[in-house]
This record gives structure tokens, sequence and C-alpha cells, in this order.
């Protein structure tokens, strides 16, 4: 939801029972309700709690880098 909907992130740790945080190549690291993601069959190798460096490194590693600059249509 909100002006980065459509776009893929990863998530980097579990905040608590609601709050997740992303990070990713558009995506700004950020805190979001588990409510406005939507999860994919993709995943990468990462630490939990990894910085915005090893996420990239990561998304790289995974060869995830073209996928997650695009963005997913988003019916209206």
């Amino acid at each position: 939801m909100g002006r980065e909907a459509g776009s893929y992130c990863v998530i980097v740790d579990i905040i608590d029972k609601n709050f997740l945080l992303v990070d990713g190549v558009n995506i700004r690291r950020r805190r979001v309700n588990y409510k406005h993601i939507e999860p994919t069959e993709d995943s990468v190798e990462l630490k939990k709690g990894a910085d915005h460096k090893a996420v990239l490194s990561a998304i790289k590693k995974a060869k995830f880098t073209d996928k997650m600059k695009e963005k997913i249509p988003i019916p209206v």
C-alpha cells in the first residue's frame, strides 16, 4: 500500500507481531505492517537484521536485481 505499492522488497527482520523491517533496491529501509505486504515464493539468503549493503549484495547474488527494480501493476 502507499507510494511504494507494487514494489518488491526483502523482509530483513520481524519487529513484533504486527510489524516487519523491509529493505530493497527501490524501497527505503522502514517498518511496515505485515497486512500491507504480499509474500512471494522468491527468497534470498540473509542474516536477521542485515544492513542495507548486505541486502543489496544478497539480491545481486540471487540474481533478483532486475526483478526488484520493476513494479507490479496494481488493480484499481
